[in-house]
């Protein structure tokens, strides 16, 4: 299994996870649970494509993946706001 900690990839996403729990952990109730939920989960969805995109031979359609995730997050980041 290839190594993945040393990839500026992996720890941006990596702060963006303890980014997010943080960032819900300071949000009201109503938005905690709907919200915060679905911030939490694609965090950690995202983290895991950074792995799996690592390990594998077939990164782009991996990498594709990623990048609808991490534009799926950003929207619903506006939404928040």
């Amino acid at each position: 299994m290839a190594k993945y900690e040393h990839l500026p990839i992996y720890k941006t996403a990596m702060d963006l996870a303890v980014l997010m729990e943080k960032q819900v952990r300071n949000m009201g109730r109503y938005h905690k649970y709907s919200l915060g939920s679905e911030f939490r989960k694609r965090s950690v969805e995202i983290l895991e494509l950074v792995v799996r995109a690592n390990t594998t031979s077939q990164k782009i359609p991996v990498l594709e993946e990623l990048r609808i995730q991490l534009e799926q997050l950003k929207h619903k980041n506006r939404v928040a706001r």
